[in-house]
This record gives structure tokens, C-alpha cells and sequence, in this order.
């Protein structure tokens, strides 16, 4: 799985470090404090997703230009900048098994800290004195928001329907991966196809965030970067428990979710892992994720055959195989 991640990563690598150069210097500040923790979040950095999805898209009809680079850092650092803020919500400790911001510095500095990088992602986009490229980052500034308020209010009752949770999943991951495509495609391109490529980017998107669902109940800190069950933890409901909570009557879904904290609490693991599988929660969730990545791959057939089209179905495949 790494080495996907890494292969196509050395095959645009100077794109990368372009995109880099923007990156850090879009970050800087004369605040000492906040250049000290920047530096540390850029040294934590994941896997660069959102903008290696950012580059590839552009490279479908062109190379890559300063609006292109631009685009790139503002998708990673409104990201970054999410994670930030998630992570103080769910008192998270360890992201990509670095201690957290609010670990380090406490939850008043990681916010602020989120909100400079909001700002400065702000600054960015308005930069490119586009007004597209302005609304469909506000757009998603909304939808990140909206998402991640929706699966809070939903946990509380603990009664979320599959069409709500898709529709939390597409607003607080996918709609930020599908702007990432949409971007950089629009960069070079003006042509109808901006549609395609967005919707590749969505689906992608809900498939990811499926595929990080499985990761919750079934990772181990040492692989994922984050302890197993946070989300049952936090009573988040993902799509593994809300297949099986949504399948049976309201009495057994009572004992199952009773059953859930009692091992939740005991960090009894193996018994929630044992209750998802033979449930059919992960298998249920596996099959979306392919449906969802078969999508992701129809969209692209309206792109002429080129390395960077193989290089965007290798994204595809690379979600799919990260493992357990």
C-alpha cells in the first residue's frame, strides 16, 4: 500500500516539490508560535492525498501552473486544518502516531492554530482572483462544517439511516477530495469535463472514508496511526454498526448497542470485531466500497488514455488495498 502511495508520488515528484514550496511558504507567519507548531504539523504530514489528486487532475489536459500549486496547498491546509479542530472535538491524543496538537500544546492553541490555517487557505484561494475557484471553497467550508455537525447531532440518538450517514460521509470527506480534483482540473481546463472528474472525486472520496469506517473497528495503532474504536469511543456511528443497528428490531438493536459499550468500556477488541463480522457490518461496508470505487472508475473513462489517467486509477486501487 505504501509503495503505490510512494510510485505515484516519484512520478510526479517535481510537481510535488513545487507544490511544497507553496505549502510552506503559504504557512508562514511572523508569529514565532505559530511557524514553531506549523513546523511540527508539516513534519506529521500524511500522505498528501488531497493534493497528489490535485496535480494528477490537472496533468489530464496540461501541466501543472502556479494556480495549479496554489490549489494544492489550500485543499492540504483546509484539511490539515479539519483534522486540527476533529481532533480536539474527539480529545484525540495520537494522529499518524504523532502526538496530536492539543496533546502537545493544549486544545486553545490547536484551535487557534486550525482557524490561521482556515484563514490562510482564504488567502490563498483569493489570490487567484477566480471566482469559481472562490465559491467552490466556500462551498466545501460548508459542507465540511455541516458533516461533521450532522454525525455529532446523530450520535446523540444514536439512530442514523444509512441515506444520512452517506450524506454526513460525502460532506466532511468527500466533498474536500472532489474539490481537490475539481481544482486542479480547472486549472488548465475549462471544458465540460470538470464534471466528471468532480464526481470521480466524490465517489473516490466516500469510498475512502469507507474503507477509514472498516479501519476503526478492525486497525491496530501501530498500522492506522490512530487507537482502534475511537469512533465507538467518541459514540460516533459508522456504516459497519449502522448496517447491523438498522437490520433488526428496536429491542435487539438496544442490546447491541448496550452490548458495544460494555466491550467499548472493558476494550474488549476481539468481541466488537466478532460482533461486526458475524453481523455482516464488514462485508456490507466492503461491498460499498467497491461499488463506490467502481464509480469513481467509470467517471474516468471520458479521459483520453495517459500516464496521469493510469496514475489516478492506481488512487482507486491504492484505497482499496489499504489494509487492516
Amino acid at each position: 500500500m505504501k509503495k503505490l502511495i510512494k510510485h505515484i508520488s516519484n512520478e510526479i515528484s517535481n510537481d510535488i516539490d513545487s507544490y511544497n514550496n507553496y505549502l510552506v511558504k503559504s504557512l508562514n507567519s511572523k508569529v514565532n508560535l505559530i511557524n514553531k507548531i506549523l513546523k511540527y504539523v508539516i513534519k506529521m504530514k500524511g500522505k498528501q492525498f488531497r493534493p497528489i489528486l490535485c496535480l494528477l487532475s490537472s496533468r489530464l489536459n496540461g501541466e501543472p501552473n502556479n494556480e495549479t500549486y496554489l490549489s494544492a496547498s489550500t485543499v492540504e491546509i483546509l484539511h490539515v486544518a479539519t483534522l486540527l479542530h476533529d481532533d480536539v472535538i474527539d480529545e484525540s491524543n495520537v494522529r499518524r502516531g504523532w502526538p496530536t496538537i492539543n496533546n502537545i500544546w493544549k486544545s486553545k492553541l490547536a484551535i487557534l492554530i486550525g482557524d490561521y490555517m482556515f484563514s490562510r487557505s482564504l488567502n490563498n484561494i483569493s489570490n487567484l482572483n477566480n471566482i469559481e475557484h472562490i465559491k467552490i471553497l466556500a462551498d466545501i467550508s460548508q459542507r465540511l462544517s455541516e458533516g461533521e455537525i450532522l454525525q455529532i447531532e446523530n450520535s446523540i440518538n444514536k439512530n442514523m439511516s444509512e441515506e444520512v450517514y452517506f450524506k454526513m460521509i460525502s460532506d466532511k470527506t468527500a466533498s474536500l477530495i472532489s474539490a481537490s480534483c475539481k481544482l486542479g482540473y480547472i486549472s488548465n481546463s475549462a471544458d465540460d469535463k470538470k464534471v466528471n472528474i468532480e464526481n470521480f472525486g466524490e465517489y473516490l472520496g466516500i469510498a475512502y472514508q469507507l474503507k477509514d469506517d472498516l479501519f476503526d473497528v478492525l486497525g491496530k495503532l501501530k498500522d492506522t496511526g490512530k487507537p482502534s474504536s475511537l469512533d465507538l469511543k467518541k459514540n460516533m456511528l459508522t456504516l459497519p454498526y449502522i448496517h447491523i443497528l438498522n437490520k433488526v428490531s428496536s429491542r435487539k438493536r438496544k442490546n447491541i448497542i448496550s452490548s458495544l459499550k460494555y466491550l467499548t468500556k472493558r476494550n474488549d477488541f476481539k468481541q466488537i470485531k466478532n460482533l461486526i463480522y458475524e453481523s455482516g457490518g464488514v462485508k456490507f461496508t466492503e461491498q460499498k466500497i467497491k461499488e463506490f470505487s467502481s464509480k469513481a472508475f467509470d467517471e474516468l473513462d471520458c479521459f483520453k488514455e495517459s500516464k496521469y489517467k493510469d496514475l489516478l486509477i492506481k488512487t482507486i486501487e491504492f484505497n482499496i488495498d489499504r489494509k487492516f
